[in-house]
């Protein structure tokens, strides 16, 4: 989720559609948010950890 939002992010800035950049910023966030929370030992989604 992580990736494609970086990916996202980049063709949004290279490209001028503002909207896939804000697609790209919000996917990082929640990736970075369900990569932290996984880390920690919290269930994800009803998984123990989360990739």
């Amino acid at each position: 989720m992580i990736a494609l939002g970086i990916i996202l992010l980049i063709i949004g800035m290279v490209a001028g559609i503002s909207i896939l950049w804000s697609i790209g910023v919000a996917l990082i966030v929640i990736g970075a948010v369900l990569w932290i929370l996984g880390s920690v030992g919290h269930a994800v989604g009803g998984r123990k950890h989360y990739w």
